[in-house]
C-alpha cells in the first residue's frame, strides 16, 4: 500500500543527493501545503478567466470579426463563379411569349444555369431555343389553400419554385447558390457573382433587398426580399427549406405573393434578410431616369417590373433600350451606373456620370449631396389621385421646365481594348432653351476608364476607380482642364 510517510522521505532523500552532486543545480526547496480557501479558488477563476479573454482577443481575431463575409483565404481558395449559381424564374403560359426577350438579355447557355417555370406548356416557338433556360411545368399546388381576397392563386406556385429547383439539382452538381426572379426580372449576373461571394455558402443566408416604395414595405414587410426583384437562398439553406416548405405553405393562405409564403417559412427557419441594395423591385412608374443616374454606389444586381416603366433611352422601345444598356454592361459590368460627380473649376460646371448610362452637365457648382439623391421622374406603383407615395430613398424635385435642368447626354456607344474602356454619350436636346456658350458648344462627352476588376474586400468597402472625361465641342475641338471628382466615398483627379 501506498505510504505517504515514505513517500515524502524518498523526495527528501532525492532532492539531498541533487543538491550535494551538482554544482549547476539550484537550491530546491519542498513549498509548504497549503489549504485552497473559497477566497482563493475565486481570485484563480477570474485570474484564469481575464488570461482566457486576452488569448483569445489577440491569437483568434476571426471570432469578432464581421460573421457574414468570407476570409480572403476561402474565396481564393474556392472561387465563386456563374456556374456556382442556379436562376429560377418564375413564369406563366401567357406572359412567357412576350417576355422571354427580357431574359435572353442576361440568360447565357454556356455559363448560365437557369430553369423557367411554368404553369403549362407555351407557345412551340420556345421549344429547344438555346438562347432561353430549359422550361419546367410546375407541379400541381391545387391541395394547397389560397385565401387572400381577389388574389391570385399563381402564388402558391410560384412560391413553390423554391422546393421544385432544389429538388431538380442534385448535390454534386455544384450549385452554391438559388437565385429567384420573376419573367420581368433582368439580372446582371456578373455583378451577383461578385457579391454573393462575400457571403459564406455553407451557412444559411437569404439575401436581396425589400422595395422601393414606404407603402409597399409597411404593407408587405420591411424584412421581406421582393420576389421581383430577385433574392438568393444558399445551396445549406435553400435544402432546408425545400424540406419544410410544403408543410409551411399550409400555415399561410392568407399571404398576397409568393415571396411573402417564402419569407415567412424562413422566419419559421430563424433565418433574417441579409440586404443588398443593387437588387432592384421598381415598384414606381414612369421615367427611371431619377434612379438609374444616382444609383448607389454598390454592383447593380437586377431591375424589376420593366413593362411597368418607360424605355430607358430616348427613341427605343424597351428591349432596344435595355440591349443599348447591355453594350455597356457587357464591357464592364462592375461599374455599370456608378455615379461620379466632377467640378470643373475654370468653366464653373458640374458634371455627374452614371457610367454607361448618362451623364448630366450643371451649371454652376451643385452641392454633392443634393446630386446624390434620386430626382423625382417617376410616380409610385400605386395609382390614384389620392394615393400617397414615399420612399425609401431621398428624394429631390425634378424640375417641369427643362431649361432648369442640366443637359443630359445618353450613352452612344462603348468601345474596349484590353483593359481600357472608352464610353461615349451624346446631348439629349429638350426645348428651346438658353444654355451659356461652355455648355452649348458641348456635343458629345467621352469617358475612359480601365475595366473595373473588384476583389470580394473592394465590393464590401465599395472602392472605384477613376475616370477620364473631355468635351467634344461643336466644331470637334476638345478642352482638357483638371478637376476634382468624387467617387463617394473616396475622391480622385479626373480630366476633363
Amino acid at each position: 500500500m501506498h505510504n505517504p510517510q515514505n513517500e515524502s522521505r524518498r523526495r527528501k532523500r532525492i532532492i539531498s543527493f541533487l543538491q550535494n552532486h551538482s554544482s549547476f543545480s539550484p537550491k530546491i526547496k519542498m513549498m509548504p501545503s497549503r489549504t485552497l480557501t473559497p477566497s482563493a479558488l475565486k481570485n484563480s477563476i477570474l485570474l484564469f478567466s481575464f488570461l482566457l479573454i486576452i488569448y483569445l482577443f489577440f491569437y483568434y481575431p476571426s471570432l469578432h470579426a464581421p460573421p457574414r463575409l468570407l476570409s480572403s483565404h476561402v474565396v481564393t481558395a474556392n472561387p465563386l463563379t456563374r456556374r456556382h449559381l442556379l436562376f429560377s424564374i418564375a413564369s406563366s403560359s401567357s406572359s412567357w411569349p412576350r417576355r422571354r426577350s427580357y431574359v435572353r438579355l442576361w440568360y447565357s447557355p454556356n455559363s448560365t444555369r437557369a430553369l423557367t417555370f411554368l404553369d403549362r406548356a407555351a407557345d412551340s416557338s420556345s421549344a429547344g431555343d438555346p438562347s432561353l433556360p430549359r422550361i419546367v411545368i410546375s407541379a400541381d399546388t391545387s391541395k394547397f389553400p389560397f385565401t387572400f381576397p381577389k388574389g391570385l392563386r399563381s402564388a402558391v406556385r410560384v412560391a413553390r419554385v423554391v422546393k421544385e429547383a432544389v429538388d431538380l439539382t442534385d448535390e454534386k452538381a455544384g450549385v452554391r447558390w438559388f437565385v429567384f426572379g420573376d419573367d420581368d426580372t433582368v439580372f446582371f449576373v456578373d455583378n451577383l457573382v461578385k457579391t454573393l461571394s462575400k457571403y459564406d455558402d455553407d451557412r444559411w443566408f437569404y439575401v436581396g433587398s425589400n422595395s422601393e416604395g414606404y407603402e409597399q414595405n409597411a404593407k408587405h414587410s420591411f424584412g421581406m426580399a421582393f420576389g421581383g426583384g430577385g433574392f438568393a437562398i444558399s445551396h445549406s439553406l435553400a435544402r432546408v427549406l425545400a424540406g419544410a416548405l410544403d408543410s409551411c405553405l399550409m400555415r399561410y393562405a392568407h399571404l398576397y405573393g409568393s415571396d411573402a409564403r417564402v419569407f415567412s417559412c424562413l422566419v419559421e427557419l430563424g433565418v433574417g434578410l441579409t440586404p443588398e441594395p443593387g437588387f432592384h423591385q421598381l415598384d414606381m412608374r414612369g421615367d427611371m431616369f431619377g434612379m438609374l443616374s444616382a444609383h448607389p454606389l454598390s454592383p447593380l444586381l437586377s431591375l424589376h417590373h420593366l413593362d411597368a416603366i418607360d424605355p430607358i433611352f430616348p427613341n427605343m422601345n424597351r428591349t432596344q433600350a435595355l440591349q443599348h444598356l447591355f453594350k455597356a454592361v457587357n464591357v464592364d459590368p462592375a461599374r455599370i451606373l456608378q455615379q461620379t460627380v466632377c467640378y470643373d473649376q475654370s468653366s464653373q460646371l458640374t458634371v455627374s456620370v452614371a457610367w454607361g448610362f448618362a451623364v448630366q452637365v450643371y451649371e454652376g457648382n451643385q452641392l454633392l449631396p443634393d446630386l446624390l439623391s434620386l430626382q423625382r421622374t417617376f410616380t409610385s406603383w400605386r395609382r390614384g389621385s389620392n394615393v400617397e407615395s414615399h420612399f425609401m430613398f431621398n428624394l429631390r424635385d425634378y424640375p417641369r421646365d427643362p431649361c432648369k435642368r442640366p443637359i443630359v447626354f445618353f450613352l452612344e456607344s462603348v468601345l474596349s481594348h484590353n483593359n481600357s474602356v472608352q464610353s461615349n454619350y451624346v446631348k439629349h436636346v429638350v426645348g428651346n432653351c438658353a444654355r451659356a456658350d461652355v455648355v452649348r458648344k458641348i456635343e458629345k462627352i467621352r469617358v475612359f476608364s480601365e475595366k473595373l476588376e473588384l476583389d470580394v474586400e473592394e465590393v464590401v468597402m465599395n472602392r472605384f476607380n477613376r475616370l477620364e472625361l473631355d468635351y467634344i465641342s461643336e466644331v470637334n475641338v476638345s478642352k482638357y482642364s483638371k478637376v476634382n471628382c468624387l467617387v463617394m466615398p473616396f475622391s480622385y483627379s479626373i480630366l476633363f
